[in-house]
Formats: structure tokens, C-alpha cells, sequence
């Protein structure tokens, strides 16, 4: 219900504001502008769902290749303790374990066109263990909340536009990965809040060993890891960042394969027994993107999104604080509702003030420390046919709203003069 009021709010405020500005502020133009970004955003989200039936086939179908030779059994059974505690009411041997750990790696390794198809897998594996087809189980919203503020090892995309846009501004001796561990220890910050705030909402008990151990152990990785690549000129650190994501990918699908090989099984057919399944995921979830992309588009067009980032600036500064991450901010509230247009506008932060300005660098760190929630709520539960998200929204916000928080501070304590 939270996202039909969600849904509804965007239309009628983003009406009501443009009628404003047509016919009491003399913005005659603007309604016409608002219907085109309306068609627009329809035809957008026909063609993304389009586009991704290919990427859907591809790793649903190395996944099925997977899952008959035996690989994502292995999987769930080493994050089988961990998940145990955080996913109420799987079983302990169920294959969703395994899907959702494929899908939490694609997104530490900011590989976000193979995140997308495996975390529909995981959810419609999820789905299968729902006694109640229209409403979220427990598992699937702890799922999509981590889901939503997972954890980014390497913010891969974010740091091949940074260097794409220093060779523009002919900007000398650019690191374009020197946001590698601030976005980290931001993602890392969301996630666990959003563990916590969703363990709050199912009274999950987080102070166990697995969950102990994980936080420790994964705080005690981001210090190797930083230290591992600190050592390394800015060159080869961006170098090694996209070979470490690339090679982790490219290491699975050939397990997977050879594992499948091992086992005397027919891996092509396995492979176009999965690819059939990920072209009818794509086509399931184009009402429900279209649906979510033209409600944005209303909101955004109008000009609302505007308001609410001068706002917050003019609050700022009332209380006497530091406004230099202000011009970041619209980056932190298209997020949650586009990631492509929260690239546009990381790009334009970047453009305006330098990719090497603090504006720039902490528009950065929000573009890879966070996910847009709205639309991974509407896409993963759509595959599914969710009506009833619960406390999924609420939980996804809050922890959406922490990551941001924990974002800016980072960037202060890095880049902050």
C-alpha cells in the first residue's frame, strides 16, 4: 500500500505544482514539457525492460547451469549460517541462499547488469517459499532493503565517468579512484543500518556469531583492501579495481560451466532452459517500471525535486552548518527514485564544479553508495506479482536516508577543508 500512495502523491503534487506555475506564475510552457517527460518516460521504460532481456537470459541461464551442476548449493550452504539468522522462514538447504549471495557480490562489485537479473532470480526463488503470492514475506523485504543500501566494493561505473570527465577538464594527476573507500565505508554504513532497521521491524536478534563475525570480518576486508590498493599509483589502482570485478564474473560463469562439464551434464541446454526464464522476467516487469518511471518523471519535470533541495539548503544554513555539499543533494534525492537520472545529475555536479571539487567528489560517493530504491521496489516485486510491500518501503527509506547521511560525513572527513 505504501508505494500506491507513493505512486499516487507523485502525480497529484507534481499536477498541482505545474498548474501553479502555468497559470498563476505565467509558466505557460511547462505542462506541455511535463507531458512530453511523461511519454517519454513510458517510452524509457518499455525499452530498459526491452534491453535487459538480453542480460536477463544471459545470467539466468548461467545460473540455471549452476544450480543443475551443483554450484549454488555450495553457495547457500557457506552463507547458510549468516542468512539463516537474517532471512526468517527459508529452509536450510533452500537455493535461494545461493541466489541472493550471487546477487548481494554483482552489487559489492558495482556490476549493476548483472545485479539486476540475479536479484529477480533470488527473488522469484524466494517467492516460491511465500505461502501468501500477493504479500512480502519477511525474507523478501529484508532482501530488498539489503538489496537496496548493499554494500559497493568498487564503484566501477562511478570511477570510469570520473576519469572520463578529468580528461575533459584536462585535469592533471587525477585520482579517479580515490573515492574507492570513502563510497565503501558509506555502503557499508547503509547496509548495516538497513539490517538493523529491518531486524527492529521482525524482531531478529543481531547479536549472534554469524552476524558478529560478518560485521568484523567485512570491516577487517575494507582495511586490507584499502591497504592493498593505497599502495598503488592512480593508474594502475583504477586498473586493478575493473579487473578485480571483471575477473570475479568471468571466474564464475567458467565455473559454473566447468562444473557443469564435470557432471556429464548438457550445458547449452541448461544455459537456454534458464535464458527462456529470463525473457518472461522482462517482460513481466514492464508494466511496473513504466508505471514507476512516468510517476517520477511528473514529480521531477514539475519542478518539486527543486524546491525541496533549496529548502533543505535554506534549513542548513539556518542552523549555522557547512552548505558545501548542498549542490550534492539532488543526486541523493534522484537516487532513490532513477539511477539514471541521479547519473545525469552526478555528472552535471561534476561538470559545474570540477570532478576534482569537494561538490564533485562527495556527488560521487552518493552515486555509488546508494540504490534507487523505488525502483528496485517496483521491478523486483513486480517479477513477482507483490502487491503488499509491508514495512519494505519505510525500512528501504530509512536506511536510504542513513547511507546519505553517513555519505556526506565521509566525504568531510576525506575531502573536507
Amino acid at each position: 500500500m505504501a508505494l500506491n500512495y507513493v505512486w499516487i502523491a507523485f502525480f497529484i503534487i507534481g499536477f498541482v505544482v505545474g498548474i501553479f506555475k502555468a497559470f498563476v506564475l505565467g509558466q505557460t510552457g511547462l505542462l506541455a514539457e511535463m507531458l512530453t517527460a511523461l511519454f517519454d518516460a513510458a517510452k524509457n521504460g518499455f525499452e530498459i525492460s526491452l534491453g535487459l532481456a538480453g542480460i536477463m537470459s544471459l545470467w539466468l541461464g548461467i545460473m540455471k547451469v549452476g544450480e543443475k551442476a551443483g554450484v549454488i548449493r555450495v553457495f547457500s550452504r557457506l552463507v547458510a549460517p549468516l542468512f539463516r539468522t537474517l532471512f526468517k522462514g527459508i529452509p536450510k538447504d533452500s537455493p535461494a541462499y545461493g541466489s541472493v549471495m550471487m546477487n548481494l557480490s554483482a552489487n559489492m562489485l558495482g556490476l549493476d547488469n548483472a545485479a539486476t537479473p540475479l536479484g529477480l532470480k533470488a527473488m522469484g526463488d524466494l517467492q516460491e517459499l511465500n505461502p501468501v503470492k500477493d504479500t512480502a514475506t519477511d525474507a523478501q523485504i529484508m532482501f530488498l532493503v539489503l538489496n537496496t543500501a548493499g554494500i559497493t566494493l568498487i564503484p566501477t561505473s562511478v570511477i570510469a565517468m570520473r576519469q572520463t570527465i578529468a580528461l575533459e577538464q584536462h585535469v592533471q594527476n587525477f585520482n579517479a579512484a580515490d573515492i574507492f573507500l570513502p563510497t565503501l565505508i558509506a555502503t557499508f554504513i547503509a547496509f548495516i543500518s538497513g539490517m538493523i532497521i529491518v531486524a527492529i521491524y521482525q524482531r531478529i536478534n543481531l547479536f549472534r556469531l554469524p552476524v558478529i563475525l560478518f560485521v568484523c570480518g567485512f570491516a577487517g576486508f575494507i582495511a586490507l583492501l584499502h591497504y592493498f590498493l593505497s599502495q598503488m599509483p592512480a593508474d594502475k589502482m583504477n586498473q586493478t579495481i575493473g579487473a578485480i570485478g571483471s575477473g570475479v564474473i568471468l571466474f564464475i560463469i567458467v565455473l559454473f560451466i566447468t562444473a557443469g562439464m564435470l557432471k556429464r551434464q548438457n550445458v547449452f541446454d541448461n544455459f537456454i532452459e534458464g535464458a527462456k526464464e529470463g525473457f518472461g522476467v522482462s517482460l513481466r516487469i514492464i508494466p511496473y517500471l513504466v508505471a514507476m518511471l512516468i510517476a517520477i518523471s511528473v514529480f521531477r519535470s514539475s519542478g518539486c525535486m527543486d524546491y525541496i533541495i533549496n529548502g533543505i539548503a535554506i534549513v542548513v544554513a539556518m542552523c549555522g552548518m557547512n552548505t558545501d555539499f548542498v549542490p550534492a543533494l539532488p543526486v541523493a534525492m534522484m537516487k532513490p527514485l532513477s539511477g539514471s537520472g541521479a547519473r545525469g545529475l552526478m555528472v552535471d555536479v561534476m561538470r559545474h564544479y570540477g570532478v576534482a571539487s569537494f561538490q564533485g567528489k562527495v556527488a560521487a560517493i552518493i552515486q555509488g553508495s546508494t540504490e534507487t530504491t523505488f525502483y528496485v521496489l517496483a521491478v523486483y516485486f513486480g517479477s513477482v506479482q507483490i502487491k503488499n510491500t509491508r514495512h519494505a518501503l519505510v525500512c528501504g527509506l530509512i536506511a536510504d536516508f542513513i547511507g546519505l547521511i553517513g555519505a556526506i560525513i565521509v566525504g568531510y572527513i576525506f575531502f573536507g577543508k
